[in-house]
């Protein structure tokens, strides 16, 4: 989907007072060993397993979410991927914003900022997506935050509620205390999965040099000067070069690689 930097509002957003005292120390408590727990987790789960626990975990412990989910950002491109959504209604929401070019997710995502809607029946921001939402779902209120960002994409931890007014203030900060550690655990996430990809990327360019050092009976420096030549004229990453090779050289059907 399509996804212009939105129209810049004067979001409100209510002021937090730090760490909740009192009642809400257990709930702090609770999100930091739920946080530990998806620290945790990387060391076996994939980006899309982290992504689910943390809208999972939103649902659970931010008083007055109903649904969940994270909106990505793609700069360069200017398009947006729904994900790990709780609800279908999510995906929905997140489309009207993207066509229309507006709303709380982008304007949270875009700007940096947390964002809350008391009731979209009252609120003179976003006409066009307040407008569509109230005609085609059942949702009336949201708290967004700011997940992820980076040189090439941002994203948004968004929570909605069929409730007028569901969010508190306390909510608020309780759900920004969790979206911080969110971050957290996201941008590990994505750093694991970078380096976990270039190490494969690695190995099968190890792969590809070997076979063509067996069959050319050359060396591992001209066979990568050859990848490399190769990946020039023809407009090809070395690292899709690579798995083309050794793909083509695998055995298939019992039958011996070309060679």
């Amino acid at each position: 989907m399509r996804a212009e930097r939105p129209r810049r509002c004067a979001a409100e957003t209510v002021e937090g007072d730090g760490v909740i005292e009192g009642s809400n120390t257990g709930i702090h408590l609770t999100i930091a060993n739920l946080v530990r727990d998806m620290h945790d987790s990387l060391k076996s789960s994939d980006l899309d397993a982290i992504l689910t626990s943390i809208t999972a975990g939103a649902v659970e412990y931010v008083d007055g979410a109903q649904y969940a989910g994270i909106i990505l950002v793609d700069k360069r491109k200017k398009t947006t991927e729904s994900v790990a959504v709780t609800d279908p209604v999510v995906e929905l929401l997140d489309g009207i914003q993207t066509r229309v070019g507006e709303g709380p997710c982008l304007e949270a995502a875009w700007e940096h900022d947390t964002v809350r809607l008391n009731n979209f029946a009252d609120e003179p921001r976003w006409p066009a997506f307040v407008a569509e939402t109230l005609a085609r779902t059942s949702v009336v209120s949201s708290l967004s935050f700011e997940l992820h960002s980076s040189d090439s994409t941002l994203g948004a931890l968004n929570l909605f509620s069929e409730r007028e007014n569901a969010f508190s203030a306390e909510a608020e900060e309780v759900g920004r205390v969790y979206a911080t550690h969110a971050a957290l655990v996201l941008q590990r996430a994505r750093e694991k999965e970078h380096f976990n990809s270039a190490l494969a990327s690695r190995d099968v360019i190890g792969q590809a040099k070997g076979i063509i050092m067996e069959r050319f009976d050359i060396d591992s420096i001209a066979a990568f000067e050859l990848m490399r030549r190769l990946s020039q004229d023809t407009n090809t990453p070395v690292v899709e070069l690579a798995r083309q090779l050794v793909r083509r050289d695998q055995p298939r059907d019992g039958q011996p690689g070309k060679n």
